[in-house]
């Protein structure tokens, strides 16, 4: 087993090889590392993609079991149980009509889906600089190779230019390995938020379905003058 200074002595050696461009890759890469860390934590922590609970709370909610639809759903941390719950909260109380009811679902879950998108645009970034910051790397390290190899006249040694290129190739290969992963894990939290916004939406106009809108005529006005949902 190599020991700690051993390890530490390899990637010294590794980052002056590369130079200040695999330096500036490997902060990157720690730096994806940590929030692909948070948001894995922050979407096991939410349950996203576990449905059940909002499934079962719409089963329900159409036997007629409102009230325990809406406090099983309730008990759920999930965008998808957090947006049924209020949406059978909402229909309970009879206050406001389809359009309007739809309008605070859509703005509750607009914001609970957009805390989950939150780092979504850094390890997008991520995914598409490190390529051209490796290739950047590369470019400065072929001018480095051929300026050495001008230097040495007529005495040139292929070993000087092939050693030159293999090293200028490295940050290429860096930013390709910092990229490729980010962007993998960065389309499966896409579609994991993607699948729970859906979820959300068919969820919803599941309780909404029967509900339909206010209307201001006489015909559908109550004894107390208030207008009536029409059944």
């Amino acid at each position: 087993m190599p020991s700690t200074d051993n390890i530490i002595s390899q990637i010294g050696a590794f980052l002056n090889l590369g130079g200040p461009v695999v330096s500036i890759l490997l902060a990157v890469s720690i730096m994806s590392l940590a929030v692909i860390l948070m948001k894995t934590y922050q979407f096991s922590f939410a349950g996203v993609g576990s449905r059940r609970r909002a499934e079962q709370a719409v089963s329900l909610f159409a036997s007629g079991r409102a009230r325990e639809a809406h406090d099983l759903a309730a008990q759920g941390r999930n965008p998808a149980a957090e947006t049924v719950a209020e949406a059978i909260r909402l229909v309970m109380t009879n206050r406001l009509d389809k359009q309007a009811i739809e309008e605070r679902l859509a703005r509750l879950a607009t914001e609970r889906l957009h805390a989950l998108q939150s780092g979504f645009r850094f390890l997008d970034a991520v995914a598409q600089l490190s390529p051209l910051m490796g290739l950047f790397g590369t470019v400065l390290g072929m001018i480095a190779a051929f300026k050495d190899l001008q230097s040495a006249g007529n005495a040139v040694d292929p070993s000087i230019l092939a050693g030159g290129i293999w090293v200028a190739l490295l940050t290429t290969a860096v930013g390709l390995a910092v990229a490729m992963p980010v962007s993998v894990i960065l389309t499966w939290f896409e579609t994991r938020v993607e699948n729970e916004r859906i979820a959300i939406e068919t969820l919803t106009s599941d309780i909404l379905a029967g509900i339909a809108p206010k209307v201001a005529a006489p015909s559908l006005r109550g004894v107390s003058g208030e207008p009536q949902l029409a059944n």
